[in-house]
C-alpha cells in the first residue's frame, strides 16, 4: 500500500478540480502545481507550491516549457526499492511525487473546431504527455490520473483513506497509456492528413433500409467488439447515447441501463450487477425487447444468465467474466462490446441546413451543494439522492421529458413530448402499468415549469419532491403550490434540453 503524501497537478480543464484539490488538502497532501492550474487553485483558497520553486526556473517560451526538468521527473521516476535513487533525490534536493494529475491540451477538440494550423500545433501537449508516461511507467510507486475522466477513480481512493495498492496503480497506468495512445494517434492522423473519406466505413444501410449510410471516425477509441453482427446505423446511435449516459454514472455502484431509441427505458443502481440489471429491466420490460443493455461494472455469470433471457441487440460493459462471455456468445448475432471508458470530445456537431451546428457537450451535473431549496419543506437526504439521480437521467432523455425515480431506480419517464404535462402523464402511465408505487418517488424535469400544473398532477399521485432548473416568470406559482401541499422543490439553475 502507498499513501499519497504529495501530488503534482497540471491540468487544462479545471472543472472538477476544486473538489479533488480540496480532498487532497484535507488529507494533508502537499500539492505542487503549474501556471494556470496553480492560479486557479490559489483563487479557490487552496495552498499549492509552484513548480518553479522546485526547478528554480520560470515557465518559459510562452508556457511551452514548465515541468520538463530533472527535479520534477526525478521525483516521479525515482524507485523506492533502489537505494541509489534515494541518495540522488537527497543530494539534488528533489521532492518525491506520489500522485500525478494531468488533463491534456484539447488537441482533437481544436482540430474539430476548425482551428488554424498554428492553434492546432500549440494544442499538442508536451509536458503533460511526458508526465503521464513517467508516472505510468513508475506505477510501482506513483498513482497517475491521466485525464479528468479518471477524477472519479481518484475521489474513491481519497475518500477511502488516500492509499493505493499495486493493482490500483497498475490499472490507472493502463488507462494512462490508453490516453497517450489515442492522443498520439490523433496527432499522427492530423499530420498524415487523414480525411473523412479515409475514415469512412459504409454501413448496411442508414436509419431505414432504403437509405444509404456510413460511419466516419475512429470508433475503436470507444469500444471493442467481441462478438456479433456488424454494427448498424441505429445501433451506433443507441450505443452513443448509452455510453454518454453511463459516463455520468461511471463512478457509481453497479448501474445498468436499457436503451431504446436513444433513451433509457430502464435504469437502476444497486449493490451488485445482477440486481442492478433486473431492476433496470423492471422499469419497462416491454420496451426492453430488442434494446441495448449497458452496465458500468463487470458482468459476471449470475448477471449474464438473466440478460441471456432477453432478446437484446447489444450488450456493453467494461469487462465480462469468461463464463459470462461464453454464455452471452451463444446467440450468434448478439453484439457484445467492451466499453473502453474513453471520454467524449468537448464539442458536439450536427448537420443542419447545408451546414453544421457546433456546441459544447452538456457536461453539467448538479451536486448536492448546487441545489437551491425554494420550498418551505427541504428535501430529505434520501430524496436528494434520488433527485440528483433523476436529474442526470432527465439530462440524457429527449425533451420534453419528465423522469420519475425511487430508490435509485427509474420507474417512469415521459420522452420527447410536445408539452411537459403530456410528458408527466406518460411517465405516470408507465409507472402504473409496470406495477410501481409512485407515492414517495421524486420528479425531475429537463426544463422549467411554465405553470403549476405539473406539480399539481405530481402531488395527486403522491410525488413529494421535485427537481427542476427554474427560470420561469411564474416559478412562484409552482413554489406556492409545493408549500401549500407539503412538497419539496429544489432548483439547479441548469436546463438540460435534448433535441
Amino acid at each position: 500500500m502507498k499513501e499519497i503524501r504529495s501530488a503534482l497537478v497540471s491540468v487544462y480543464r479545471k472543472d472538477g478540480l476544486e473538489e479533488i484539490a480540496s480532498e487532497l488538502r484535507s488529507k494533508g497532501v502537499t500539492i505542487y502545481s503549474t501556471g494556470g492550474t496553480s492560479a486557479f487553485l490559489k483563487q479557490k483558497g487552496i495552498d499549492v507550491i509552484e513548480v518553479e520553486s522546485i526547478t528554480e526556473y520560470p515557465s518559459i517560451l510562452g508556457g511551452r516549457v514548465k515541468t520538463l526538468h530533472p527535479k520534477v521527473f526525478g521525483g516521479i521516476l525515482a524507485r523506492s526499492t533502489e537505494t541509489q535513487d534515494a541518495k540522488e533525490l537527497e543530494h539534488y534536493k528533489i521532492p518525491v511525487i506520489d500522485l500525478v494529475v494531468v488533463d491534456l491540451y484539447p488537441f482533437e477538440e481544436t482540430v474539430a473546431a476548425g482551428g488554424t494550423d498554428q492553434e492546432i500545433i500549440e494544442k499538442i501537449d508536451i509536458g503533460g504527455i511526458s508526465l503521464i508516461r513517467a508516472a505510468a511507467k513508475n506505477f510501482n510507486d506513483v498513482t497517475i490520473i491521466p485525464s479528468k475522466n479518471q477524477y472519479g477513480d481518484l475521489l474513491k481512493i481519497l475518500k477511502s483513506g488516500g492509499k493505493t495498492d499495486l493493482n490500483d496503480r497498475k490499472a490507472l497506468a493502463s488507462k494512462a497509456f490508453e490516453v497517450t495512445k489515442l492522443y498520439d494517434s490523433a496527432i499522427s492522423s492530423y499530420f498524415l492528413g487523414e480525411n473523412w473519406d479515409e475514415q469512412r466505413k459504409v454501413l448496411r444501410y442508414g436509419e431505414n433500409p432504403h437509405q444509404e449510410g456510413a460511419y466516419v471516425g475512429n470508433i475503436n477509441a470507444f469500444i471493442e467488439q467481441l462478438h456479433g453482427k456488424e454494427l448498424s446505423y441505429n445501433n451506433l446511435l443507441d450505443i452513443d447515447s448509452a455510453l454518454r449516459l453511463m459516463r455520468d454514472f461511471q463512478t457509481e455502484d453497479p448501474t445498468f441501463a436499457v436503451i431504446k431509441h436513444n433513451n433509457a427505458c430502464g435504469f437502476a443502481t444497486r449493490s451488485d450487477a445482477k440486481t442492478a440489471y433486473l431492476d433496470a429491466l423492471a422499469g419497462d420490460p416491454l420496451s426492453a425487447f430488442g434494446g441495448i443493455i449497458i452496465g458500468n461494472t463487470n458482468i459476471d455469470l449470475a448477471c449474464a444468465e438473466e440478460i441471456n433471457k432477453l432478446f437484446c441487440e447489444v450488450i456493453i460493459a467494461p469487462s465480462f467474466d469468461e463464463e459470462a462471455l461464453t454464455l452471452l456468445k451463444s446467440k450468434k448475432n448478439r453484439i457484445i462490446l467492451i466499453d473502453k471508458l474513453q471520454g467524449f470530445p468537448g464539442k458536439s456537431v450536427r448537420s443542419v441546413l447545408n451546414g453544421v451546428l457546433e456546441q459544447d457537450i452538456d457536461s453539467k451535473n448538479a451536486r448536492t451543494e448546487d441545489l437551491r431549496n425554494v420550498s418551505k419543506r427541504a428535501a430529505t437526504a434520501d430524496e436528494v439522492e434520488d433527485l440528483l439521480f433523476a436529474n442526470k437521467l432527465a439530462k440524457h432523455t429527449k425533451s420534453n421529458t419528465i423522469v420519475l425515480a425511487k430508490n435509485k431506480q427509474l420507474i417512469g419517464s415521459g420522452v420527447g413530448q410536445t408539452s411537459r404535462v403530456d410528458a408527466l402523464k406518460q411517465a405516470i402511465e408507465k409507472a402504473n402499468s409496470f406495477g410501481f408505487e409512485i407515492a414517495g418517488s421524486v420528479m425531475a424535469s429537463d426544463a422549467f415549469f411554465p405553470f403549476p400544473d405539473c406539480v399539481e398532477i405530481a402531488n395527486g399521485v403522491g410525488i413529494k419532491a421535485v427537481i427542476q432548473p427554474g427560470g420561469s416568470l411564474r416559478d412562484q406559482e409552482s413554489i406556492d403550490y409545493c408549500n401549500n401541499n407539503g412538497m419539496a422543490m429544489v432548483m439547479t439553475g441548469v436546463r438540460h434540453f435534448r433535441h
